[in-house]
């Protein structure tokens, strides 16, 4: 199954994929986000969920440190609804509290420079947010928000 990984921002999405056995994640691009115009997004990912043949997204859910959900997991998952009344696939939930982190240590070894940096960040915390998700659902008893 071919999971695609959205790491949901206000101004910017990063979008990842896995392949078809699930054992490599890779960034694939970065979509500019309108809230007030939501379509244009989910569009463009609807058409990469065909071009792709992804059966599955996982969006990130952005937990505060206690696991309560703020307004950004609000944001969030109602994103995903919308995304859900559009395309006909799954939508799951991960949590990706440190999935911003993750992608700063990954840049931090990969020496880039800011600009590089800022249009890597969203890719690499969706793959982050994607390799999560497949990990837990790869574990006996794997535990992620719905």
């Amino acid at each position: 199954m071919r999971y695609l990984g959205i790491d949901y921002g206000l101004k910017r999405l990063g979008l990842a994929m896995c392949d078809p056995k699930q054992t490599i994640v890779s960034p694939l691009c970065r979509l500019h986000h309108d809230p007030g115009q939501p379509q244009r997004c989910i569009g463009a990912i609807k058409e990469l969920v065909e071009e792709h043949g992804v059966e599955a997204l996982v969006l990130g859910l952005p937990l505060n440190m206690d696991g309560s959900e703020g307004t950004q997991a609000k944001q969030t998952r109602q994103f995903g609804e919308q995304i859900g009344r559009v395309i006909d696939v799954p939508v799951h939930f991960q949590d990706e509290r440190l999935s911003s982190a993750a992608a700063d240590d990954l840049m931090d070894q990969m020496d880039l420079n800011p600009r590089q940096r800022k249009e890597k960040r969203d890719m690499l915390a969706a793959c982050a947010i994607l390799q999560d998700f497949l990990d837990a659902t790869a574990s006996p008893n794997h535990d992620r928000p719905q």
